[in-house]
């Protein structure tokens, strides 16, 4: 054990009692899911890492994007190395210095029409070889497994010249991506890349973003009206059928599509403010910080600009709806197209997020807040008592229902998800906040939040509404069937894995991945204290962290669960658990993902019989002698400290061999 983690304040375990039931489930769950990797990496890719099936290449990342934050919740060593492999392998087979696949090949996945493999990646990162991929929704969801890999290992030289190597192509430092206008504070283009920003939209192009699908690859293309995925509107307020067989239409229509979408910054882009966070806690260099800064500010700004809404488009010279006439929506993904306010949900949240890392000061979750209130200040309520919120913004302002019903909008309103919300609350622990969502709550009619719900998608909210009660007091089981329904979902992955009796040749053929069987959803609700990262981008979220402080490495010990069983603006409550019969486990406890929290005191002791320990500090260790339970009333100081990637025993940098 290292003289720094000797110096910490410690405590220790007196109670002997029989392990719990949440913590011998959490404990299987993740012994499940670590074999559950390693099957998958034997027998869906080759020994380099490259998995055998073709896909995007977001799609490819996501394939073990989660693996190293599973070694980080107590998962094995080899967790790390796997998610090293994959990554570094999809990365050589997307790169366009790379062949080793050729170029252009073409694939089918499932029962679509054919698709072209392209090399996506240009100096490691999303080129314009697939346009449709170099957006933030894609490209949030192909980094979540690089941020990961920092939580596994931060003192990977490699990776981390990546991240500022990634972040150059967005704060103006990259001369080959010149994406960011720093005068007018303003990512150029919805779609930008290692490349720069894209405005080479052909017919097609402008046929599949305008009116859905994807008209490129699919001889069965049906068109729907405009806007399915961005809007021409007012330049175009009704575009008409077929105007593509028209060469001089459709020229005039791609122009337009390359001036008004393509040309102008989009609120999406505000998830870029998570690759340059990653940049920032590799390194602590304040250029990144003031960058993250300076975008979020300029579209705080545009959001007063804009009468309090945050405007889906800018134009060249950062004016909201400046290439429309003063149209605030219709970009790729915008508050008019098909997903709503969705996809921009995604990002701002995010942005506050980051900002708050970074700052501490919580007026950046006004950026998110003051949007979820515009949601609920535009909404209805029906004939049973549901608060339903708009889903898009027309014409004719927000709207609760489609038009006309054979046009592509078929979103009408809804109640207000609680995905964001979630992030919002932790992030200010906030009465203001709780507010908002219990006012969600008591018009969600048709929905039981005690009913426990964790969904198959990786970005589903579904598990945040038991997780909620459960910390309001209202759903004391929680722990116990979220795990319970996780360690079921894992297991039914494993077995139909296992069961897999296919050849090599065959899996190639058939070209269909497996489900990946590491679930860590309720994983990080359990033992960080937290919601689920979001997923498009977002960086880790916790109360706690943990490390072993006896292997000197991220994670629970071998042996032991842990519990975030209360959440306050002041502090949290932490039940640790040692399931081992033989073994003493000692365990660093961390204030905060990136250590941005402080401990003030921490109390603890059973039968009436409690021992309060002043910290000061980031950190507290605890030894759990075989066989022993604790809980542990922390007190807190949130966001007082500057973020890192670094560990307990790193000394506060984090030490790159060569940066």
């Amino acid at each position: 054990m290292s003289a720094s983690i000797q110096k910490m304040p410690s405590i220790t375990a007196t109670k002997i009692e029989a392990p719990p039931e949440w913590a011998l489930i959490e404990r299987k769950l993740i012994a499940l899911m670590e074999k559950g990797a390693t099957m998958m990496s034997g027998k869906y890719a080759e020994r380099s890492g490259a998995w055998y099936w073709y896909d995007d290449l977001d799609d490819y990342y996501e394939r073990s994007y989660n693996w190293c934050l599973l070694y980080n919740m107590g998962g094995g060593e080899h967790l790390v190395d796997l998610a090293l492999k994959h990554w570094n392998a999809t990365t050589r087979l997307f790169d366009d210095r790379d062949n080793n696949r050729g170029n252009c090949l073409d694939y089918t996945k499932g029962k679509s029409t054919p698709k072209r493999l392209r090399h996506s990646l240009h100096n490691e990162y999303f080129s314009l070889a697939n346009p449709g991929n170099a957006e933030w929704h894609h490209m949030g969801e192909g980094n979540m497994a690089f941020y990961d890999l920092a939580l596994g290992d931060p003192t990977i030289s490699e990776n981390a010249r990546r991240a500022q190597r990634f972040a150059a192509m967005f704060i103006g430092e990259d001369e080959e991506a010149p994406n960011y206008d720093p005068v007018h504070k303003i990512i150029r283009s919805p779609i930008h890349s290692s490349q720069g920003p894209w405005s080479g939209a052909d017919v097609e192009d402008a046929k599949t973003f305008l009116l859905g699908g994807h008209a490129r690859d699919n001889p069965n293309w049906v068109p729907k009206t405009m806007g399915v995925r961005a809007s021409l509107y007012p330049a175009v307020v009704e575009l008409e059928p077929n105007w593509w067989e028209n060469p001089e239409r459709a020229d005039e229509i791609v122009a337009l599509f390359n001036k008004i979408v393509m040309g102008s910054d989009s609120a999406l882009n505000l998830a870029a403010t998570g690759l340059v966070t990653n940049a920032y806690l590799y390194t602590g260099d304040e250029k990144y910080k003031r960058w993250v800064l300076e975008y979020v500010e300029a579209w705080m700004d545009r959001i007063e600009q804009n009468d309090g809404i945050i405007p889906d488009n800018v134009g060249p010279t950062g004016k909201p709806g400046e290439l429309r006439d003063g149209v605030w929506w219709g970009t790729l993904y915008g508050w008019n197209s098909y997903v709503g306010w969705s996809h921009i949900f995604h990002s701002i949240a995010i942005a506050s997020e980051c900002a708050l890392l970074l700052t501490g000061d919580d007026r950046y979750l006004d950026l998110l807040r003051s949007q979820v209130k515009v949601l609920l200040d535009n909404s209805i309520t029906d004939e049973n008592g549901a608060l339903l919120v708009p889903n898009r913004a027309t014409p004719d302002g927000f709207v609760h229902a489609h038009v006309e019903p054979n046009k592509w909008d078929a979103t009408s309103s809804t109640t207000l998800r609680l995905y964001e919300l979630a992030h919002l609350y932790h992030a200010s622990m906030s009465q203001q906040d709780y507010d908002l969502i219990a006012r969600v709550r008591a018009g969600d009619v048709e929905r039981d939040w005690n009913e426990e719900k964790i969904g198959a998608s990786r970005a589903e909210w579904d598990s945040e509404y038991s997780r909620f009660q459960y910390y309001d007091g209202k759903n004391p089981n929680w722990p116990q069937k979220a795990l319970a329904l996780q360690y079921q979902q894992a297991l039914d992955a494993y077995h139909k894995m296992e069961a897999d009796d296919r050849s090599v040749a065959q899996i190639i053929a058939d070209n269909q991945e497996p489900t990946n069987p590491v679930f860590t959803k309720v994983l990080t609700q359990v033992i960080f204290g937290s919601p689920q990262y979001m997923y498009h981008g977002g960086l880790l979220r916790a109360t706690v962290r943990y490390f072993d402080a006896d292997r000197m490495r991220p994670g629970l010990p071998p042996d032991v669960a842990a519990l975030v069983d209360e959440l306050r603006p002041d502090g949290a409550g932490v039940q640790l658990v040692n399931t081992s019969r033989e073994e003493t486990r000692r365990l660093i406890v961390q204030a905060g993902a990136f250590g941005e929290h402080d401990f003030t005191e921490v109390t603890f002791g059973d039968d009436g019989d409690h021992t309060t320990v002043e910290v000061k500090g980031k950190y507290f260790l605890v030894e759990l002698p075989p066989s022993t339970s604790l809980r542990v009333d922390a007190g807190m100081r949130r966001f007082v400290n500057q973020p890192s990637y670094a560990f307990p025993w790193h000394g506060g940098d984090n030490p790159i061999p060569f940066p």
